[in-house]
């Protein structure tokens, strides 16, 4: 008996190798946690590091979700939401599938098609959550990097494709953080590389840029899109796939059954409803993103990038970010620094209100004057 005991295998040798020290997400804080960083009441945090709406939700779906019955488990075939997305989109509800925010998609799209060994495509720098997916499933990245520009390389991809266990390439666009978009024809030449292309549109209605109308063209093609941002229901978790409906039913197949909840659900279709309304808000952030990006230009020292997202990158010279961030920072304005080593001198600013935009480019000129 002593023996048997003595030879019980250890937690961490019953754990999945690979994940025993994965390389985690690097997730933003919650505004209570900022507050008390920087020593202020929390009504005083500006907070433009997670890419929210600063409108906030549709009132329509804060009414869905004060009158979501509770109780009752969703449609595990998400039938009103496919409907309502199916109306927005104007692809059939065939080619379309819910997920509690699109990264549960992301995730599912792992399970479905990855296993150990095999590798995905991603273009450095991007959305961390491609490279933590493929961490957890055990795959290799093959990163490719961007051009000076933050333009994808697709002579470079298309070689990375051809290795094997290659299996699906990772394109955001707008891209978060940089903010450029992706051409169709680059999109159709990375779909001829017979990979699954994934390209998440999580800022399409900022943008207006979409490839969802090649979705009923290519078997190949997965688009993704969320309500967190344009309908400000971040905290929700909901967003939705196009997709050919081959692959739609296999998501079915793989996913949790309930697994967007019935008050998101309500809220997604009450924010579709009233989409007129949160698309001018959008137009809004719009017309702020570009006045934030013309006072940025006038900072000596500051180069913002230009973006098709609710959120602009800013370049410093050597050594200066890290010092603007923390600036920013002790005044309670909180930005998006990454650890990618080609953004080390970088940091993103989310499209806030007016005044939060003047707040930041007035805190950025002092910061910037002083480290010059």
């Amino acid at each position: 008996m002593t023996d048997k005991i003595a030879s019980k295998p250890s937690m961490d040798e019953l754990i999945r190798p690979h994940l025993l020290d994965v390389k985690t997400y690097e997730p933003i804080d919650p505004p209570e946690l900022l507050a008390k960083r920087a020593g202020i009441p929390e009504d005083r945090v500006i907070k433009l590091n997670g890419n929210e709406n600063p409108f906030g939700s549709s009132p329509k779906a804060l009414e869905a979700v004060a009158k979501a019955p509770l109780h009752v488990y969703p449609d595990p075939l998400q039938r009103n939401m496919r409907a309502a997305l199916s109306a927005y989109t104007g692809l059939g509800d065939e080619y379309l599938i819910a997920g509690a925010g699109s990264d549960e998609l992301i995730d599912l799209l792992f399970r479905l098609f990855i296993s150990p060994g095999d590798a995905v495509i991603d273009s450095d720098p991007t959305f961390g959550m491609y490279g933590f997916c493929a961490r957890v499933a055990g795959a290799d990245t093959l990163l490719v990097p961007r051009r000076a520009d933050f333009d994808i390389d697709v002579e470079a991809i298309a070689q990375a494709a051809a290795r094997p266990g290659a299996k699906i390439i990772f394109v955001s666009s707008p891209n978060n953080p940089t903010g450029n978009a992706v051409s169709e024809d680059q999109v159709r030449a990375l779909l001829d590389t017979g990979l699954v292309v994934v390209v998440d549109e999580a800022y399409f209605e900022f943008s207006r840029l979409t490839v969802a109308g090649l979705v009923p063209e290519y078997e190949n093609l997965v688009a993704l899109r969320t309500m967190s941002k344009w309908a400000g229901l971040a905290g929700l978790r909901v967003g939705y796939g196009m997709m050919s409906p081959r692959l739609v039913n296999h998501v079915i197949d793989i996913k949790q059954p309930y697994n967007v909840n019935i008050a998101a659900e309500g809220a997604l279709i009450a924010s579709l409803e009233d989409s007129d309304a949160l698309l001018r808000r959008v137009q809004a952030i719009v017309d702020e993103r570009e006045r934030m990006f013309r006072l940025l230009d006038s900072i000596p020292g500051v180069t913002p990038w230009p973006s098709y997202g609710n959120f602009i990158l800013c370049s410093f010279e050597p050594g200066m970010a890290a010092s603007v961030y923390d600036g920013l920072a002790a005044r309670g304005i909180f930005v998006r620094r990454f650890s990618a080593p080609r953004l080390a001198d970088s940091f993103r600013i989310t499209v806030g209100a007016p005044h939060e935009t003047d707040a930041v480019i007035a805190a950025m000129r002092e910061l910037v004057a002083v480290h010059s």
